[in-house]
């Protein structure tokens, strides 16, 4: 993964999409049989969710975003695994107890999920108009996160060294502040599933209110340079 660099004095037009999910849940892969969750969705699952709204297999654009949820919690859930020589085949979407058959997890979530891109163009104008109706119904994660477009604008966004990090998703080396982690997030999937690529993220998950130092981020351009507004660092990421 990279961060596309900023062009030397050179403002770019882009779409600018806000959405919210009431309840979603990014399971963490790099821990199978084990139900940790991600605190921020992961690339692909964005790139996914476009993919489902412009109904094309993929959609690996550049892309950036933030996202942050208002909380969490742990759910029970009844899973009905089914075993791949045959001998416990589901009947109404169930399988028998016992072991390997039946069985309930808990299984942690985010409640009040807020994600917003930023899609440069020549994308922004096919995307804004695939979010706007999309053709299959829009889902962060499982088939059941459901996701709502709350906001749409065309924005200018303009090279920058010095901006409001807040909950962007960054590359490595993107800042330093020391309230960053770092999260290995899957960039795209395989339309077969049997190939991801990953990448490094900073992601902050307590924000700092302050204007920090950024490297190869845009922001958006005030919308009264007279203000000297501090606006959203972003970065945009190629998959």
């Amino acid at each position: 993964m990279t961060a596309t660099p900023p062009a030397a004095g050179g403002p770019i037009e882009a779409l600018r999409a806000t959405l919210y999910a009431p309840v979603a849940s990014f399971r963490d892969p790099l821990f199978p049989g084990i139900t940790r969750i991600l605190p921020v969705p992961p690339p692909s699952t964005v790139r996914g969710m476009l993919a489902a709204a412009t109904g094309a297999p993929t959609e690996p654009i550049a892309l950036g975003m933030t996202a942050w949820a208002d909380g969490h919690g742990i759910d029970t859930e009844t899973y009905h695994p089914v075993a791949a020589d045959g001998s416990n085949p589901a009947v109404g979407g169930r399988v028998r107890a016992g072991k390997g058959g039946t069985t309930a997890k808990d299984r942690p979530f985010l409640a009040g999920v807020h994600l917003t891109l930023w899609i440069p163009a020549p994308d922004a104008t096919r995307l804004a108009r695939a979010l706007r109706r999309p053709r299959h119904g829009l889902r962060l994660g499982r088939s059941q996160d459901l996701v709502h477009l709350t906001g749409i604008a065309q924005v200018v966004l303009e090279p920058t060294e010095r901006a409001l990090v807040g909950h962007a998703l960054a590359p490595p080396d993107g800042h330093d502040l020391p309230s960053a982690h770092t999260h290995r997030l899957a960039d795209t999937v395989s339309t077969d599933r049997l190939t991801t690529t990953w990448s490094d993220y900073l992601w902050c998950d307590e924000p700092t209110t302050t204007p920090a130092p950024v490297r190869h981020a845009y922001r958006e351009a005030p919308t009264d340079p007279a203000l000297h507004e501090d606006t959203q660092a972003v970065w945009l990421l190629a998959p």
